[in-house]
């Protein structure tokens, strides 16, 4: 109902002011325009807006309203390059502005220019540092630019927001993780309690638990996912950015590291390469871990040749398939239209 009214307004306030600007000669001001252009913006008539708003933009009192505004529309229909270019004009004139500062730092961001956007973010957080927002966004950018322990400083700034601000978490928790810090557990922890059928993030966990020695703990996570995603794959509902594949080889190193008599790693390695692993290398490094039983890791080596058999017979199933379409395409006549049979039989 309230967007009902608002596009009744912006109708009627184009109508009238289009009107007003028709009528014997007189001229429409700035702030017309400006009224105009955004009633069009109002409405999704970005290229009215567009016209409207670049005449208010020749006015001192409309100018710095106007080129955000385009800045907006050309963010909106993602030509992120005009967007930057308005933001960062108004920058030039007005280096505080915290809306224009604030814009094309996420501007910077989609056009993956990360640097840019964290010289905004950093500029912004000089004015408003109280905005746990801008914050968060900030160490965001610094994560990007793998600045962790730049990124860790940001977020403890915010510590209201790292209690209940669940994005915020996560990223600490990241962030502490590749700092190799212990304490990122207890923030994993935390974050899990409120998002439990998150697989990705729990899968993390999992290995930052493996990574400090917790094998029991560990152990639980791997086979909650495991279980976790035979449920999701019996409703249809797979977890594409995870495979279960890669899950049970985390399962399987953590078995054969952990409890080297135990025949159990071995076998769940080897349900792993049946449901898909294939990264050899990873298999190979185990395989020369010092923690695995030698029974093991000779059953390891056995594995790692039947895998590198069979990526070979692919290889060379893909390399013959090559070949055949090749060879079919020699085939082909070059030109069916130079044949004419009934001329020859004449």
């Amino acid at each position: 109902m309230k967007k009902l009214t608002w596009l009744v307004s912006a109708v009627f306030l184009i109508l009238l002011v289009s009107l007003l600007c028709g009528c014997a000669g007189l001229a429409a001001s700035a702030q017309e325009y400006y009224s105009i252009g955004m009633a069009y913006y109002g409405l999704g008539k970005y290229d009215e807006a567009e016209k409207w708003l670049n005449r208010a933009k020749q006015a001192d009192r409309t100018m710095t309203a106007s080129q955000y505004n385009l800045g907006r529309i050309a963010f909106e229909t993602e030509k992120y390059k005009d967007a930057a270019k308005q933001f960062e004009g108004i920058l030039k004139k007005d280096p505080d502005n915290v809306l224009a500062l604030r814009a094309a730092a996420f501007t910077r961001i989609k056009m993956n220019d990360i640097e840019k956007a964290e010289k905004h973010y950093n500029k912004l957080l000089s004015i408003v540092p109280e905005s746990a927002d801008d914050g968060y966004n900030h160490a965001l950018v610094l994560f990007a630019m793998e600045r962790y322990d730049k990124a860790e400083e940001v977020l403890e700034k915010y510590p209201y927001s790292l209690q209940d601000n669940n994005d915020m978490v996560l990223l600490y928790a990241r962030t502490q993780k590749a700092l190799d810090k212990v304490e990122a557990i207890d923030n994993y922890a935390k974050w899990l309690s409120s998002n439990t059928s998150d697989k990705k993030v729990r899968y993390e966990y999992a290995q930052l638990l493996e990574q400090h020695d917790l094998y029991a703990r560990a152990l639980e996570e791997y086979r909650t996912i495991l279980s976790d995603s035979a449920s999701a794959s019996s409703s249809g509902a797979a977890d594409e950015d995870l495979k279960k594949s890669d899950v049970r080889f985390s399962l399987a190193r953590l078995l054969l590291i952990a409890d080297d008599e135990s025949g159990e790693g071995i076998t769940e390695m080897e349900t792993a390469v049946s449901e898909g692993y294939d990264n050899i290398e990873a298999v190979e490094e185990l395989q020369k871990n010092t923690k695995v039983s030698s029974t093991n890791r000779d059953k390891l080596r056995t594995i790692v040749n039947n895998m590198q058999r069979t990526f070979e017979a692919k290889e060379a199933e893909a390399a013959a398939a090559k070949e055949a379409e090749k060879t079919e395409e020699d085939l082909q006549p070059d030109d069916l239209s130079e044949t004419d049979p009934e001329a020859d039989s004449e």
